[in-house]
Order: C-alpha cells, then sequence, then structure tokens
C-alpha cells in the first residue's frame, strides 16, 4: 500500500476517469445481476457519454451546497491516479428528512484496485464531510443478492433499514438501503 494515498475534491479533469472507474465498477459489482446486453452497454459510447454529463454536472452546478464528489488517489511509480471515488448528499428518499438524513448515492473503486484501503478512505471522507453538514444518519442503496458492495457496507457497520425498492436494469434488481449513524 502507498503512503501516498488521499482523497480530494473531484476536479473537472477527473471525470472521464471517474466515467471508466464508475463502468468498471458497476460490471464487477452488478454484472452477474444484469442482463449480458445491459452489462455490456455500460462501458458503451452512449452510456459513458451521458455519465460523462452527469458528473460534469455534479461538479459544475450541484444541487446543493452539501451535495459533494470526492475522488481516492493513489501514487503508483511517480504517477498520481485515481482509484475511485464517491458522490454524497442529502438523502432523496421520500421517507428521510434530508437536513439531518444524508446518502451516499454512489461509491466505487476501481476493480484493480479493491481491498486497497481505497473505499474505506471514501466512506471516511463521506462521513467527515457529512458530520461536518450537520447530518446525523447516512444511508445507501445496494443490491439485495450477496455482492462485493454490500458486503464492503455491512463490515463497516451499515445495517439494512428495512426500505426495500427495484430497479429495472433490463431485469427487476433488487435493492436494499442500509444506514450508520453518524456523529461528531
Amino acid at each position: 500500500m502507498s503512503s501516498a494515498q488521499f482523497v480530494r475534491p473531484a476536479r473537472a479533469s477527473d471525470v472521464d476517469t471517474v466515467v471508466d472507474v464508475q463502468v468498471a465498477s458497476w460490471r464487477a459489482v452488478y454484472g452477474a445481476l444484469l442482463p449480458e446486453d445491459v452489462a455490456g452497454a455500460l462501458g458503451g459510447e452512449e452510456a459513458r457519454a451521458r455519465f460523462r454529463e452527469q458528473w460534469t454536472a455534479a461538479l459544475q452546478s450541484p444541487p446543493t451546497s452539501r451535495h459533494r464528489l470526492v475522488v481516492s488517489t493513489d501514487e503508483v511509480g511517480g504517477v498520481r491516479t485515481v482509484t475511485g471515488f464517491a458522490a454524497f448528499g442529502p438523502a432523496g428518499d421520500p421517507d428521510l428528512w434530508p437536513a439531518t438524513d444524508a446518502e451516499v448515492f454512489a461509491l466505487h473503486v476501481d476493480p484493480p484496485r479493491a481491498r486497497q484501503g481505497h473505499g474505506s478512505r471514501l466512506v471516511n471522507a463521506c462521513v467527515d464531510h457529512l458530520v461536518d453538514d450537520g447530518f446525523d444518519t447516512v444511508h445507501v442503496w445496494v443490491p439485495e443478492a450477496d455482492n462485493a458492495l454490500r458486503a464492503f457496507f455491512e463490515a463497516s457497520g451499515w445495517r439494512p433499514d428495512g426500505a426495500r425498492r427495484e430497479i429495472d436494469m433490463g431485469r427487476m434488481l433488487p435493492m436494499v438501503r442500509l444506514h450508520a449513524a453518524i456523529s461528531r
């Protein structure tokens, strides 16, 4: 593990790498849960263009001052590289209070860089920012089926709060919402 690992606010120059990490991570986390054509389309130019547009907008005009996009980095061979990212802010679910309930909207680590501490550093950075912004609880939606993302959050102490939903990803994908209490 490098001693040069850290988390910083994302920059416009990071957007293409954020998209690459998102696509690779989605394939690793959701790939077996999705129809082959949907999993294959995730890396297509149309999907990448939508993702680029989404992350550029998140940086240029976030919905609120409490919405953030951060990246984890590492230095390998003298080159600083983005290894993962997280997007977070006030929770959007109607049963949550956005003044005190936060949500991690996305947390992805480049699959070859998984299990090197990048995800933990991203979660810690999210929590630090969210506590500073006055949030008491943080939530995240993960696939209900066994997968690396759910296992990561649950190993970090997050637990299901009883909320469930299904998203249409070419077939219905059951999701569960996890939560953790945060405070100073």
